[in-house]
């Protein structure tokens, strides 16, 4: 019960340290366009998936798809972020987007900040209108350094980051 708890405090405290803000300072080179305004912000705790595939007679790691949770700023689980790459709500409403430009911030530690366009939706809700996506304040994510080779084809492995998204729609 008490593991339970310091578990949901640090859970909370991590949201709080790393709350999103609209206002948060985002590089002109993935500025959302003028006419759109944030309806939704969202702390992101899970992984990026990594396959090793073959591409022109070389290994490497390549991004299979994110397998995460979506967390209000009071540490509510509010959606999820798969494959697509898709953003599920609680109320059923999805987004799948494309990336139009990234930059990173800290290379070498995280991964790449995105703007990120809709490109279809699914069911009415929250997403239902958005048409752009920020992905701010990432940590962690990159592929892994090692193990892919000729003898593990096909693999995959799970690296752990956290993000925040803010999903803008229309003004």
């Amino acid at each position: 019960m008490v593991k339970v708890m310091l578990k949901k405090i640090f859970l909370l405290w991590l949201l709080v340290q790393n709350s999103v803000n609209a206002q948060d300072s985002i590089p002109e080179q993935i500025t959302v366009p003028a006419g759109n305004r944030p309806v939704l912000s969202a702390h992101a705790q899970g992984d990026q998936i990594y396959q090793c595939v073959l591409n022109e007679g070389r290994y490497s790691w390549k991004l299979k798809a994110p397998d995460t949770d979506l967390f209000d700023t009071e540490g509510r689980l509010i959606g999820r972020h798969y494959e697509g790459p898709t953003w599920e709500y609680k109320d059923g409403s999805r987004v799948v987007g494309r990336v139009v430009d990234k930059i990173d911030i800290e290379p070498g530690s995280a991964i790449s900040w995105l703007l990120v366009e809709a490109i279809a939706h699914k069911r009415k809700g929250i997403f239902a209108d958005v048409n752009f996506i920020n992905r701010i304040n990432t940590h962690g994510g990159l592929p892994p350094l090692e193990g892919c080779d000729s003898n593990h084809p096909g693999s995959e492995k799970r690296v752990a980051y956290v993000a925040d998204y803010i999903f803008y729609a229309p003004e």
